[in-house]
């Protein structure tokens, strides 16, 4: 019997020793689960975007025509901003234009404005970017291509998406393409601003271009990426104060000792039941009664 008592306060024992320690590893945990252990690193992270495109229509078409996955190399975030680290830089003249880096005056970019979009955790930083641009021409028709590029706090120029091939016909305003973009990693909180860059789909000379010197609707853009996103989760810790730690140690204390002893006491009614029913008399009438029989 004094075996199975001991089995059966050591079980008791454990648990209480169990749920202590999850109690435990519980709170450790949500201390690990703050804001500056969250932190992302900026160093060789790759860049990665997904961008839906809607060719022709502007934001009326709620059309998508094509759907791609862009992946780049660390983002660049000091050095010169020049166009000689862009597309623009190695591309042929434009016709119409006397070098390579100066657009041509046969295609232009009328007008260009974003819409941010989706900041889960409301500090004014956004992970999405919706680009409308209408690019017209001298030309009845021209089938174009666009470079989309970003630079973080006036860093260097980082190309971050590229367009379909799309017709744009003289300077109609039907013509509109829109890139909605997410940028998913590689992208550290702060102010962006946004370049486009306009290529012939023919020979893939550089044409025209627009970004923060044309219109300041492309600068000072607040944007990270989804990874940065991610609501923060409070976690509220209870203090007490005024010396209560050692009583709380002292009612924890108290609280087991109760516990073992209630579940001794049920041990030990559990194995002596049947011994007291069975040593104990029987009542006085019953005696008399089988006495006369």
């Amino acid at each position: 019997m004094s075996t199975k008592f001991e089995r059966s306060v050591t079980r008791l024992i454990g648990s209480n020793f169990m749920a202590a320690s999850l109690l435990v590893f519980a709170f450790s945990g949500a201390s690990l689960a703050s804001p500056e252990s969250a932190a992302i690193s900026t160093g060789e992270e790759v860049r990665s975007s997904v961008s839906s495109h809607i060719i022709q229509g502007g934001r009326d078409n709620s059309t998508v025509q094509n759907k791609t996955t862009e992946e780049y190399g660390a983002l660049k975030t000091t050095g010169e901003r020049s166009r000689s680290g862009t597309r623009a830089g190695f591309a042929k003249p434009g016709a119409g234009s006397s070098s390579a880096q100066s657009t041509s005056f046969d295609f232009w970019i009328y007008d260009a404005d974003v819409q941010l979009f989706n900041d889960d955790d409301n500090d004014g930083y956004f992970y999405g970017v919706d680009l409308l641009f209408d690019a017209d021409t001298i030309y009845s028709e021209a089938d174009v291509y666009a470079v989309l590029y970003l630079s973080f706090e006036g860093g260097p120029w980082n190309e971050y998406a590229v367009t379909e091939d799309f017709t744009i016909f003289g300077s109609s305003a039907s013509d509109e393409y829109v890139l909605v973009t997410e940028l998913m990693s590689g992208y550290p909180t702060g102010d962006y601003d946004l370049l486009i860059e306009l290529f012939d789909t023919f020979d893939g000379a550089f044409v025209a271009s627009y970004g923060p010197d044309e219109t300041s609707g492309l600068g000072f853009l607040p944007l990270e990426d989804f990874n940065r996103d991610a609501p923060v989760t409070e976690v509220v810790i209870i203090e007490s104060h005024g010396g209560g730690g050692s009583l709380d140690g002292w009612l924890l204390s108290i609280l087991i000792l109760l516990l073992l002893i209630s579940a001794s006491r049920k041990i030990w009614r559990h194995r002596n039941d049947s011994l007291v029913r069975i040593d104990t008399p029987p009542p006085a009438w019953r005696t008399d009664r089988e006495s006369r029989w």
